[in-house]
């Protein structure tokens, strides 16, 4: 017990310092967020929807509100009773002089239903600049602009964005711990990871051009998977063009009230990633140091150098978790809740208990639906010449 405990307590210590580790990435990326495009073509963003959520109209609003000089934006549903046709309709009458299409459209395609409407939507977008945009984004004025910035530089492919944690419900302690998953787990990683040679595609923005897209196969492609983002960005290297992170940051609604709907959407995420990266998932427990430092306290017998280890990395957990959200306010496009330092050791817990789940999930749920284990394998990046000569219309 006693050697395991010294091996759980040399894991917290390098959970804290990758915590720091994470603190610098962010003031980094924070310091380059000035950069401005030369050229501003016009834009297609599209924006798939399935039902209500919190403050959805708020989320497509803002992308109404960008300060672009020519953009279009094509909304898509496939299902005629879908409650986010409403919020459609009034952005249309709030917003008369944007370009703004409906797209109703029931026809699945495959078993990702989100990017079979994405399939549905695409010839109604008239423009070679396209921009895959989440429904629960809340968009900075300059979002399409800082997005353009990244693609017109020589060798790029793709350009995704990072995105924070809101909490819709503000009271809720489940809403709470989401975002700060999102804003002080997953956004830090992403840098670091970053910062070690990887480009992955974060699947709430993906700007590309329609050549590109057509060059990795098209959407039909993709509609068979659960983790696309992740094989679209894949397909993007394959080409020797680069996935590039533009110099803004989203904020993405987190609307579960409760830890039943919490713990679903990110046993989803986690078991996503498990499948697709499983020893770097689980290597990515590391970075949760409370849960580490903890578990030495219980083996050690509530040892004192134990439980110091505890108040120091949940004061280092605090101090960092403090540090992002000052680095980042600038960036955001709206005003997010702190994280109560209470809350971070139970974050912790959670998600290494999350990470150690995903491994036995069969199936995952999304909007509703079921999706089964087939559904998230990797594509291979390199593909058939019947996928090369498929494209959408």
């Amino acid at each position: 017990m006693t050697a395991i405990a010294d091996l759980f307590a040399a894991l917290a210590a390098l959970g804290a310092l990758q915590c720091l580790a994470g603190l610098i990435a962010v003031g980094f990326f924070a310091a380059r967020s000035n950069e401005q495009a030369r050229n501003l073509p016009p834009v297609t963003v599209l924006k798939p929807l399935c039902g209500d959520e919190p403050f959805l109209e708020d989320a497509l609003a803002s992308c109404c509100l960008q300060n672009y000089p020519s953009f279009q934006i094509v909304f898509g549903v496939q299902d005629c009773a879908d409650p986010a046709i409403d919020a459609v309709r009034r952005l249309q009458s709030r917003f008369p002089d944007r370009d703004i299409s409906l797209v109703i459209d029931s026809t699945p395609h495959g078993p990702n239903r989100k990017v079979g409407n994405l399939i549905n939507m695409l010839p109604s977008a008239k423009h070679d600049i396209l921009v895959i945009s989440d429904s629960d984004l809340h968009l900075s004025p300059n979002y399409l602009e800082r997005l353009v910035a990244e693609l017109e530089k020589p060798g790029t492919g793709l350009v995704t964005t990072l995105y924070v944690g809101f909490a819709a419900v503000r009271r809720s302690v489940a809403a709470r711990l989401g975002a700060t998953q999102i804003t002080h787990g997953f956004l830090p990683g992403v840098l670091l990871s970053r910062a070690l040679g990887r480009q992955d595609c974060l699947g709430s923005t993906a700007m590309f051009t329609r050549n590109t897209l057509e060059r990795i196969g098209g959407l039909f492609a993709l509609v068979e998977l659960l983790a696309e983002d992740n094989v679209m960005g894949q397909r993007v290297l394959a080409l020797g063009l680069s996935v590039r992170l533009a110099s803004i940051v989203t904020a993405a609604t987190v609307p579960e009230a409760d830890f039943r709907s919490m713990w679903r959407h990110e046993i989803r995420w986690t078991r996503t990633i498990s499948k697709l990266c499983p020893v770097a998932m689980a290597a990515s427990s590391v970075q949760y140091p409370l849960f580490w430092s903890l578990a030495a306290v219980c083996l050690s017998g509530g040892a004192p150098w134990a439980a110091g280890l505890f108040a120091g990395t949940w004061i280092v957990r605090g101090v960092t978790t403090h540090g992002i959200d000052f680095a980042l306010k600038p960036l955001v496009g709206r005003a997010v809740l702190p994280t109560p330092f209470w809350l971070l050791p139970v974050r912790d817990i959670l998600t290494v208990v999350e990470i150690a789940f995903s491994y036995w999930v069969g199936e995952v749920v999304w909007r509703g639906h079921k999706i089964g284990a087939n559904c998230s394998a990797q594509m291979p990046v390199t593909f058939s010449p019947a996928e090369q000569l498929h494209q959408e219309v």
